[in-house]
């Protein structure tokens, strides 16, 4: 039995792996297309490479709501095939109108494809080990995101772009035929009132980390930028880093959350995040730096399931989807609102401010995560009221 639930959680991995695969690829792509393409400007390539955020963001509530009614495995195929859609609009010859409703697709796509994979890994998952289960199936995100890229610039020159718009559009339809043939155990029932689209139960958790969102928010856009200003360069090096400590994290500790407590480990990390974000924007040596971008990337990758976790254990099986989809919407709504406010931080005060007040929105997670820690409605309900 163990064997048959490990081998469909790693198909469903495989299913999102691909997805984000075909978005990773995009992203080293697009601004290169949209530029010497299409003449595009500065604006329209963060515009192009953004647009998938916005229906993101509207698509996985919707999508978890459609995932308790009507069935996780349909709503994951039906995630894939929107991703496809958008591989195959990359083809059209409309201009940057054009690739921007592609990245629409795109959008939907991704948001319908992780939010119902998560409610159906949470529904194969044991309960003392639902936490680490939540960890590895988010590695299918960070993993595609990191082999997208070089698998993108690879296929564009081995077969210019339209060889990458072929994979974008073939990984998810592979990941939709995958889907098709894994085993679903949750059955909608027609006589379950599933509520409404927005789960009030992960509200909490969801604003709660998406103020740690800003940090991921300034590390990918100024990390960079900001090394180099210092004279200590090596800035691809410490992404690389604190994406590896990321996956490494989740493999090692993803537990964690577990054994000590959802809310009690989403505190620690916070404030973990906290100094490593501190560290980083006040380094002048690259040691301080990479100890920074480690102590960022530990934290944040336990962050998700903890917060999660929270979220998952106050709603019954009929309401995973939308609680899930509710929660998973936070990382969006995170880089939405943190993008900009560390950018106008960076503008007004430096490249090191980005990094202080995305210190200050990790400080303020940790102390809403505290506050959860000690409110009893916080805590999982009992087995019969979730059955």
């Amino acid at each position: 039995m163990a064997s048959r639930a490990w081998a469909s959680f790693a198909g469903l991995f495989i299913v999102t792996n691909l997805g984000l695969l075909a978005v990773g690829a995009t992203l080293a792509v697009l601004p290169h297309y949209v530029k010497d393409n299409l003449n595009g400007s500065d604006l329209e390539v963060g515009i192009v490479s953004g647009a998938f955020a916005f229906t993101g963001i509207v698509c996985r509530p919707i999508a978890g709501n459609v995932a308790d009614r009507r069935g996780r495995k349909p709503t994951v195929v039906v995630g894939c095939l929107l991703a496809a859609t958008a591989g195959f609009l990359y083809f059209v010859p409309a201009g940057i109108f054009g690739l921007i409703i592609a990245r629409f697709f795109l959008g939907a796509g991704e948001g319908t494809v992780f939010t119902a994979g998560s409610a159906w890994n949470v529904d194969m998952a044991p309960e003392e080990t639902r936490g680490r289960m939540i960890g590895l199936y988010g590695l299918a995100i960070w993993t595609g995101l990191t082999l997208g890229p070089p698998i993108g610039v690879l296929l564009q020159h081995a077969g210019g772009f339209h060889l990458v718009w072929a994979f974008a559009a073939g990984a998810p339809l592979l990941g939709a035929a995958i889907a098709s043939r894994l085993p679903e155990g949750y059955r909608a029932r027609e006589d379950v009132e599933h509520g409404p689209f927005i789960s009030r139960e992960a509200l909490g958790p969801g604003a709660t980390f998406s103020l740690s969102v800003f940090g991921f928010a300034a590390v990918s856009a100024f990390i960079i930028l900001s090394l180099d200003e210092r004279g200590i360069g090596h800035g691809p090096a410490v992404f690389s880093v604190f994406a590896a400590t990321v996956v490494l994290t989740r493999l090692v500790a993803g537990g964690l959350p577990d054994r000590i407590g959802a809310a009690r480990c989403a505190v620690a990390a916070a404030l973990i995040e906290t100094v490593g974000l501190v560290l980083i924007g006040a380094a002048q040596d690259l040691t301080v730096v990479i100890l920074g971008a480690i102590g960022m990337g530990a934290a944040f990758s336990l962050l998700f399931p903890s917060l999660s976790l929270v979220a998952i254990n106050r709603v019954g099986p009929q309401r995973r989807g939308v609680a899930m989809g509710t929660f998973t919407a936070s990382f969006d709504l995170g880089m939405l609102v943190g993008s900009p406010l560390v950018g106008a931080a960076a503008a007004i005060g430096g490249y090191s401010a980005a990094f202080y007040v995305a210190a200050c929105a990790s400080l303020a997670c940790a102390t809403f995560a505290l506050s959860m820690s000690r409110r009893p409605e916080f805590e999982p309900l009992p087995d019969t009221l979730r059955a």
